[in-house]
């Protein structure tokens, strides 16, 4: 059964940093390709950024400086350093990955980017 589990969610001042992280379970982690997606109040899924299995990374463009994904094959773990957190980063964060052309993804993590 693949499963993932997100946790390193909080609340944290504007400026702030937060590490999330995901620890899978189920299939092959060092094959796959692992994403952070997010979802706002009241808005749709939204990709965060990306990692292959050999380390190359993405991100979307507002993310871009200010974010970084990495992985642990050893840990089975995936992360995500979130830096100079801005309150439109407040949102629901999860991990994620396609296995055999199904999407399985965490129950997520809350961020909350506040004074």
């Amino acid at each position: 059964e693949v499963q993932l589990v997100e946790s390193g969610g909080g609340l944290v001042q504007p400026g702030g940093s937060l590490r999330l992280s995901c620890v899978a379970s189920g299939f092959t982690f060092s094959s796959a390709f692992m994403k952070w997606a997010r979802q706002a109040p009241g808005k749709g899924l939204e990709w965060v950024s990306g990692i292959y299995s050999d380390g190359r990374t993405l991100y979307a463009d507002s993310m871009k400086g200010r974010f970084t994904i990495s992985r642990d094959n050893a840990k089975n773990t995936v992360y995500l350093q979130m830096n100079s957190l801005k309150p439109e980063d407040t949102a629901v964060y999860y991990c994620s990955t396609a296995i055999l052309g199904s999407t399985f993804r965490g129950q997520g993590t809350q961020v909350t980017v506040s004074s």
